[in-house]
């Protein structure tokens, strides 16, 4: 396997493969290293082909371009720093990503209003894999449990925490769980 260079991160499946994705300088951006993609490609692969996706905290924008490089129609994708969404539209010009939308806002304001950033939904599958600092994945999942219309009853959220930090909301199913040195990746069942 061909290591990648250091400030970026590459695609590792799909019509994209090997493709890389460069980071922005100095944006605290933390992406989802390859063996956890794997694992989770593995667990959406069945869902992913068609799929519409959300990944409510981008940052480098690959957990959105590996679905779509494998296969999704279409993926919405936020992030609260203009530099990096400006990022991530380049890459996708530079790949000719169609079905591709960059919102460049938080997810709480998205959550609040998604119809005044985009039209877009309702989603089948869920990338929340914020900052490890603070409460924000407890909030984005009350949330988005709150927003029924944004994601179908049976949407697939994947979930990535540092080890031991998150519980799943009562009313989802764990469907998946791995663990990673620190990380932990969960695959859930939105419940309604």
């Amino acid at each position: 396997m061909a290591r990648r260079r250091a400030g970026t991160v590459r695609i590792i499946a799909g019509r994209w493969r090997g493709r890389t994705l460069a980071l922005v300088a100095g944006a605290a951006v933390r992406p989802t290293p390859d063996r956890a993609r794997e694992t989770l490609f593995n667990w959406l692969q069945p869902a992913i082909e068609g799929a519409a996706c959300l990944d409510l905290f981008a940052g480098s924008g690959v957990l959105g371009f590996e679905a779509l490089s494998r296969g999704a129609a279409r993926a919405t994708l936020l992030d609260a720093n203009a530099e990096v969404c400006a990022r991530i539209r380049r890459h996708a010009e530079a790949l000719g990503a169609h079905g591709l939308e960059v919102v460049h806002c938080d997810a709480a304001s998205f959550l609040a209003r998604p119809e005044a950033f985009t039209a877009a939904g309702p989603y089948d599958v869920v990338f929340l894999d914020p900052p490890f600092s603070g409460n924000l994945l407890a909030q984005t999942c009350e949330r988005l449990h709150e927003r029924p219309e944004l994601i179908r009853p049976d949407a697939l959220v994947y979930v990535e925490s540092a080890a031991g930090t998150f519980a799943p909301p009562r009313a989802w199913q764990s469907v998946r769980q791995a663990r990673a040195g620190a990380v932990e990746y969960f695959l859930l069942v939105k419940g309604v």
